[in-house]
């Protein structure tokens, strides 16, 4: 393994919107990115931080990270949600979603949550079979429901 997982900090924040960018393309959503990196490292880093990162280093260069945040469950208690596990399409394949994956799952346990949720694209095979090779359960009879931020405004004339 010749590479890092570490916390993520501020300075890192270009390099996750680099990353976040390519997800977006990879997602066949290349203009959806509204997030800044001044969004990033005010809502990272402030006096309330909303999400906590994880990053892969390899060579003094940010090469994958996770980015996730507490929820609660009306059914579980405490959860974290994992929105997003991104390795550069050229570090693919060297184990460092791997290292992600377990970095955010170890967090969770030594945080005691009874759940860590994602979402996954239906399309997206390989990252399906490897969240099931871990022993998680993809549910297929959930439904993603969001409104943004113009449909609300809408919603609530």
């Amino acid at each position: 393994m010749n590479f890092i997982i570490r916390k993520g900090e501020k300075k890192d924040m270009p390099s996750v919107l680099k990353l976040i960018n390519e997800l977006a393309i990879f997602e066949k959503e290349p203009k959806a990115v509204e997030v800044s990196i001044t969004d990033l490292e005010n809502h990272g880093f402030g006096i309330a931080p909303l999400f906590k990162t994880f990053v892969a280093e390899k060579n003094k260069e940010i090469v994958g990270m996770a980015l996730f945040y507490p929820r609660y469950s009306t059914w579980k208690g405490p959860t974290i949600h994992l929105e997003d596990l991104i390795v550069a399409k050229e570090m693919r394949g060297l184990n460092i979603g791997t290292a992600l994956y377990k970095k955010v799952l170890t967090y969770a346990y030594k945080k005691n949550v009874r759940r860590v949720e994602w979402v996954v694209l239906d399309w997206n095979t390989p990252a399906i079979n490897f969240y099931k090779k871990s022993g998680a359960i993809v549910l297929r009879d959930w439904d993603t429901a969001q409104i943004t931020r113009k449909e609300i405004a809408n919603y609530l004339k």
